[in-house]
């Protein structure tokens, strides 16, 4: 299994494989205008490609903090990525209205994807937030504007749950909030079984733990029908779009009782992977007067 991630060290980006130990020194290669993504929509040797490239330095593991990860294959610009995701995926959730092809929303684009360590902003409205520990699909869109998967990886969909039970018809509003995504991008199938835990810290201390299941066997939905109604609406499909589809979550803390307040810490452990996703979640400030009328 190959894992792929993108950096910045001293204001140049690189690129590296495999997942970084812990103590352990950073192996990188300078990206050099390689273009990621069409590299693997090539489906070639990946692994011989990408070790082909020269020029590989190394980060000892006492200055790993200088390099900042970034979100797999995020383009420069945000607006040729698009995040999104379903709602009540999850055989957990499944009752007698669940529709034949779930919910879809969309988060925003590019820049709403946090990597761990930074803040995930929400409205300073929300009404009751919480995380959505989910597996990420992501999709790069061929010049032949055919959306082609590539990869996974994980991340918190941050969701004011509160707004969208007090009114269904708000999901889309419920979503509009940061979204956290780890930088390894698994370069193979969706994983069948994910488990892992959550704790929420306030004022420097555990306030909740839950454990969480996830993965394609805890859906209810076929995946691959699901992406196949999504990914068929020319709107979407415009070449080189990279897309960032989270799939659904298991029961969150919210589920368990639990209110999040501005500055809890949030920490997904995807312990079956060993992915680890820290966030503060911060309430952003209200927004400027957008009224229409005259003055």
């Amino acid at each position: 299994m190959t894992v792929l991630f993108e950096c910045t060290y001293r204001n140049e980006r690189y690129f590296g494989l495999g997942l970084p130990g812990e103590g352990e020194p950073l192996h990188l290669t300078p990206l050099r205008g390689l273009d990621l993504g069409k590299l693997l929509l090539t489906r070639g040797d990946v692994d011989a490609a990408l070790r082909a490239v020269s020029g590989t330095v190394t980060v000892p593991a006492g200055e790993q903090d200088t390099v900042t990860f970034r979100p797999p294959l995020l383009p420069g610009h945000p607006g040729d990525a698009m995040v999104s995701g379903f709602m009540q995926t999850h055989n957990v959730k499944v009752d007698a209205d669940t529709p034949s092809q779930p919910n879809w929303f969309l988060k925003g684009l590019g820049d709403v994807l946090r990597t761990s360590g930074e803040d995930l902003r929400a409205p300073a409205s929300s009404v009751a937030l919480t995380e959505e520990a989910e597996i990420v699909l992501v999709y790069v869109t061929d010049d032949d504007r055919r959306p082609r998967y590539v990869g996974h990886t994980f991340g918190n969909d941050l969701t004011d749950i509160g707004r969208f039970r007090r009114h269904r018809g708000h999901l889309s509003y419920a979503k509009l909030c940061d979204a956290a995504v780890a930088p390894w991008l698994f370069l193979d199938e969706p994983p069948r079984h994910v488990t892992g835990r959550v704790t929420v810290e306030r004022d420097g201390g555990p306030c909740w733990r839950g454990e969480f299941t996830t993965g394609v066997k805890a859906l209810h939905y076929g995946l691959d029908a699901i992406m196949s109604e999504l990914l068929s609406y020319e709107a979407l499909l415009a070449p080189g779009r990279v897309h960032y589809v989270y799939i659904g979550a298991d029961r969150s803390s919210f589920h368990g009782g639990f209110e999040m307040a501005d500055r809890d810490r949030v920490t997904l452990d995807f312990t079956s992977h060993d992915v680890t996703l820290s966030n503060t979640v911060r309430y952003a400030s209200p927004a400027p007067d957008a009224t229409c009328g005259h003055p």
